[in-house]
């Protein structure tokens, strides 16, 4: 049994400083010590800004490093499922960027792999490990809403640089993985169960790229639920999410990136409360729940199994807008 996480970075992707390299400065038992991307130079340029001692000259390379005994995926997302499972095969436990793969179909092969390695293989969704996340969970636990009637949430922010990645068939982009896949999380955390797709309608950029996405959705309880994702769209920044029962109202302000500014309020038929947390980082929760998962077993929400409940309501999501689903990159 390792006493420390010593991380390898796939790829020299923009959200890494803020996901690990700024969370492990601050821990204990953590550490970023190697990376590789898609050129030697381009990986030395972001080891020598980060202060990365180790510099591979491909992936494999990196996959094959003693030294190092877990992974952090932050490929596009048609190379998460295939350098995932690269990384289980060397026996690396994994920290994969979301959405976890580019379809269903792919998530239930790498959470077969998962399962069959009892190594570590956590989808990053960050926004789950914060404590108002962690408060949201539990008062949906409660019951204090009584019979749950609606769901939503929505994860919309601009992104007009249309030669991004996201909007790259080929790389399994979309709101609806981008953005959206934020959205059916939260809206299946709300939900506490999985939940049917009855209709979906997108805002097209191209012929097979979503660049907005809403959808609703019923749940087997009877209860409905709404998701909207953006990146383009009239609806220029929205964060949040709502659950109404027969009790009130829970309603929750930016629980993607809590730690600028959020608010979480609680309407009942015989009073009103609002809570907020600490400063802390998403991502300073998360590294820390990895790292007990990797030393100590300590159990996790996001796990495979999870993400295949997640892919599977984008998939019909894409299918019920007349999409095609996404394929993982040769």
């Amino acid at each position: 049994m390792t006493d420390h996480v010593r991380i390898g970075v796939l790829g020299a992707a923009m959200i890494t400083p803020a996901a690990v390299i700024r969370p492990a400065r601050s821990s204990t038992v953590a550490e970023v010590v190697a990376v590789a991307a898609r050129s030697t130079g381009k990986a030395k340029a972001f080891a020598d800004k980060h202060g990365i001692a180790r510099v591979h000259d491909s992936y494999e390379d990196l996959l094959a490093d003693p030294a190092v005994n877990a992974v952090y995926n932050p490929l596009p997302n048609g190379l998460h499922g295939k350098w995932t499972l690269a990384a289980l095969e060397a026996g690396k436990h994994v920290l994969c960027e979301k959405p976890f793969t580019a379809n269903a179909d792919e998530a239930a092969s790498v959470a077969r792999a998962a399962d069959a390695s009892g190594l570590v293989v956590m989808e990053a969704f960050h926004y789950r490990y914060h404590p108002l996340a962690l408060r949201v969970a539990e008062i949906m636990r409660s019951g204090v809403l009584g019979p749950l009637r609606h769901v939503e949430a929505s994860v919309c922010f601009p992104l007009p640089m249309f030669s991004n990645i996201r909007y790259d068939y080929s790389l399994a982009g979309g709101a609806m993985m981008d953005a959206g896949c934020y959205a059916v999380h939260m809206a299946r955390l709300l939900g506490g169960e999985e939940p049917e797709v009855r209709s979906a309608k997108a805002l097209l950029r191209g012929p097979s790229i979503d660049r907005a996405m809403r959808a609703s959705l019923r749940f087997p309880s009877g209860h409905t639920g709404s998701v909207h994702a953006s990146l383009w769209s009239s609806t220029v920044f929205k964060l949040s999410m709502k659950a109404i029962g027969e009790n009130g109202t829970l309603t929750v302000l930016n629980p993607l990136g809590p730690q600028t500014v959020h608010r979480l309020s609680l309407k009942l038929k015989d009073k009103r409360s609002s809570e907020t947390f600490g400063k802390r980082a998403t991502y300073d929760y998360q590294l820390d729940a990895f790292t007990d998962a990797v030393l100590h077993g300590k159990p996790f929400p996001t796990t495979a199994d999870d993400a295949v409940k997640n892919m599977t309501v984008i998939d019909s999501i894409y299918r019920a807008a007349g999409l095609p689903v996404r394929r993982p990159t040769p």
